[in-house]
């Protein structure tokens, strides 16, 4: 599974955080809390939404499923001119990522586990620090084999970061 290389303009969501390990993921109570609030947003680009995790830069060296990571449930917006009470705004950086388009269960962590240890150490690039996200399109349903999203890996390329 070969990902898109794409270099992606910085992006504005508003939407809710939490903070969260694997161990105590609190994934579903985010997702419940933002959708009765999406309708609030009025200036969406799209009806897409957007799970964004932020990792400190040494989340992935060791395994622990305690590590604590920021989670967002959001949409990408025009602007934050009109941010609705309890929603947050957050803009993503610019830069490279590699795209997946990944066709599954969202709970299926195989499709991680191939990104990081098999395409990523094999490939011309490493991670780089800023947000993942995945795309959740009109292709996407909670908890169905046929549902298909975007994985947006934040990329550089190594022979870049070594100079």
């Amino acid at each position: 599974m070969e990902p898109k290389i794409v270099l992606s303009s910085e992006r504005k969501i508003i939407g809710k955080r939490i903070s969260m390990c694997l161990a105590d993921n609190k994934t579903f109570e985010l997702w419940k809390g933002f959708m009765v609030k999406r309708e609030e947003i009025t200036n969406k680009l799209s009806s897409d939404l957007i799970s964004l995790q932020i990792y400190s830069p040494n989340h992935f060296r060791d395994f622990d499923p305690n590590k604590i990571f920021e989670k967002w449930a959001a949409v990408e917006v025009t602007d934050f001119d009109n941010v609705p009470h309890d929603l947050e705004t957050f803009i993503i950086p610019a830069g490279l990522y590699a795209v997946f388009k990944y066709k599954g269960l969202s709970t299926d962590q195989s499709i991680f586990r191939y990104i990081f240890g098999e395409w990523l150490p094999n490939s011309d690039y490493m991670m780089d620090n800023r947000p993942h996200f995945e795309l959740l399109g009109y292709k996407y349903k909670n908890n169905d084999l046929s549902s298909e999203e975007d994985i947006w890996i934040p990329i550089e390329e190594k022979n870049k970061a070594m100079h």
